[in-house]
């Protein structure tokens, strides 16, 4: 059973919501996740990417947004079949799944493949088999019979990064350039768990972390991991009368 989590401050971590009586979060139609989603897509450094990359948000930075991961994954699975979001596999973890809006990912994929030998390829593949299926994976004989992609046209998605291998026969989905976030996201997360690892007693205080300067190696910014780390349920945070204490979990 997971364990439900206060969730983080919501000045400290991206734009602030309106708010109800008695101080309480005004949720927008279509659920708390969809909020989540679009506070991370806030945080998300698209600079970094040249723009190049549709925000990525993962479910461990949902899960600190919303701790109720039944509520979260239901919420996550309804704008899935509703086609709003599209669910990636980043590859470095098995639980490492990426989040990304449909439209956003349409745009970029496009764009990335524009002027590309493959290029009508994706278009076909963006069409055909995106607005029918809203699968995390591909089989060769759901793409060939299904679908009507040759195995040269599979290959050609494979290289313009819209399909990654799994195992023989079967592909995930994934984002152009994904692999270079992939890349800066595991460094990072290292380096912020680095610098709780280091303090005193192996803890804290969210407001201090935040107002550090952070290691080169955190490209994608404090807040953006503070909130995987958390919802990953790799730091603690503890709530003090002079504010939040991340921790170690105890072992």
């Amino acid at each position: 059973m997971s364990r439900k989590r206060p969730r983080l401050v919501p000045e400290t971590f991206g734009p602030r919501g309106r708010r109800g009586p008695a101080g309480a979060r005004e949720q927008p139609a279509g659920g708390s996740v969809r909020r989540a989603l679009r506070e991370l897509g806030e945080l998300f450094p698209r600079r970094l990417f040249q723009d190049a990359l549709p925000p990525i948000a993962l479910k461990s930075q949902v899960y600190s947004f919303v701790p109720d991961r039944t509520t979260a994954d239901r919420q996550l699975r309804e704008l899935q079949e509703q086609g709003e979001i599209r669910i990636i596999q980043l590859g470095f973890d098995s639980d490492a799944q990426g989040i990304v809006f449909t439209e956003d990912f349409r745009t970029k994929t496009l764009e990335s493949c524009r002027g590309q030998p493959f290029e009508g390829t994706v278009q076909r593949f963006l069409t055909v088999v995106l607005s029918a299926n809203g699968d995390l994976s591909f089989q060769q004989d759901q793409m060939i019979q299904t679908f009507g992609f040759r195995d040269c046209e599979i290959t050609q998605l494979v290289n313009a990064g819209v399909l990654t291998v799994r195992d023989a026969g079967s592909w995930w989905l994934s984002v152009p350039g994904a692999g270079r976030f992939v890349k800066y996201f595991i460094k990072g997360r290292e380096a912020v768990l680095g610098m709780v690892r280091k303090s005193k007693y192996r803890e804290l205080s969210l407001s201090e972390l935040l107002g550090r300067q952070a290691p080169l190696s955190v490209r994608l910014g404090l807040p953006y991991h503070v909130h995987d780390l958390i919802g990953g349920q790799l730091l603690d945070i503890v709530p003090t009368t002079s504010g939040t204490l991340l921790r170690f979990p105890e072992i």
